[in-house]
């Protein structure tokens, strides 16, 4: 059983609320519609501690296709990860993301947490300072006490929403100032997501990021309508269940749509140190729709997680700032629709 002092109360036990019950925000461009929920210790739809908390895109909507949303229907902190009741999947809070948003772990666990004693303080980029139970190892899928959640602020345009996070915790001797801003581009169906993260402590951050892309493209299960292609002959340390799906030189393909506790997965290698391998389409033929993710920087990791309700595609870059230095890096998405005779 979770503590209590560690559940975030909109969370426990809940089913997926209504947006008007959090902080939101909506923006435009004449092409793309977006909405978001927006950081907020108190009141905010995502309080726990494995996702950064800006950027929550929970719909988007480009001709007539919406891409993201709840892949899950309700919301359990004794779950652990993500389980299934009846017809329905339960998420556990720390796993509760949607749309394309970022998780930052530092081998596998967080900045800090290695030196932290237990009742400690560590540091999740994204997220602020945590208490360190008097555990061995660390683990994303639990709920860690805040002990502070930094300063949030939140600027909105019609068309962008401009997050800035300030942290600090002498304890752990880690401090950084991270911005995030989702824009809508002018005259195209396209949202970049720029980030800067700005080392204020005295110890170097190394850490990686991945972007968990939580994909719910018109609400489709995974099926062989949808295919995952990259620029590079992809090579796997492991390969997907052989009955669910298949790699096929460049591509990852489903040879069947993903039922009940089915579960595709895989990693994915093969990429150089060039960021031009950064560069994803998952394109689903019935639906006649896409989108292109790519960054500016090398892939160091990716990897597949898909279940009946929802597609990820996970890109991981590394991160090195050293001490009032700053690291910039941007994700660009351009949403499309494919031609008739791609259907």
């Amino acid at each position: 059983m979770i503590p209590k002092a560690l559940i975030p109360p909109v969370l426990a036990l809940a089913a997926v609320a209504q947006a008007a019950d959090f902080p939101t925000a909506e923006i435009a461009n004449g092409q793309i519609r977006a909405k978001l929920y927006l950081p907020d210790a108190k009141n905010g739809y995502y309080r726990a501690t494995r996702f950064d908390w800006s950027g929550f895109v929970y719909s988007l909507e480009y001709k007539g296709h919406n891409y993201y949303g709840p892949w899950y229907q309700k919301i359990d902190p004794n779950v652990y990860d993500f389980s299934y009741e009846g017809s329905d999947v339960i998420s556990h809070p720390c796993t509760a993301g949607l749309g394309p948003l970022e998780e930052y772990q530092t081998n596998g666990r967080a900045l800090g947490w290695d030196d932290a004693k237990p009742g400690g303080t560590f540091v999740k980029v994204g997220v602020g300072v945590l208490r360190r139970p008097d555990e061995a190892n660390y683990d994303h899928s639990k709920l860690y006490e805040i002990v502070d959640p930094g300063k949030w602020s939140v600027k909105k345009s019609p068309d962008s929403v401009e997050f800035t996070q300030a942290v600090s915790d002498p304890a752990s001797q880690y401090g950084y100032l991270y911005r995030k801003t989702l824009r809508l581009i002018k005259g195209k169906p396209q949202m970049l997501i720029e980030h800067s993260l700005k080392n204020t402590g005295t110890r170097p951050i190394q850490t990686s990021m991945y972007n968990h892309n939580f994909l719910v493209l018109d609400k489709l299960p995974p099926g062989p309508d949808f295919t995952i292609t990259v620029p590079f002959q992809i090579q796997a340390r492991r390969a997907p269940n052989k009955d669910l799906a298949a790699i096929r030189g460049n591509q990852i393909v489903y040879l069947k749509t993903l039922a009940d506790r089915d579960r595709a997965t895989a990693s994915i290698q093969g990429f150089g140190d060039s960021p031009k391998d950064y560069d994803i389409r998952v394109e689903n033929r019935g639906a006649g729709a896409g989108v292109r993710i790519t960054g500016d920087h090398p892939l160091t990791n990716a990897s597949l997680w898909s279940i009946r309700t929802v597609l990820a595609i996970e890109p991981f870059i590394a991160i090195s700032v050293d001490p009032g230095s700053e690291f910039t890096w941007n994700i660009t998405y351009d949403y499309y629709t494919l031609p008739a005779d791609a259907k």
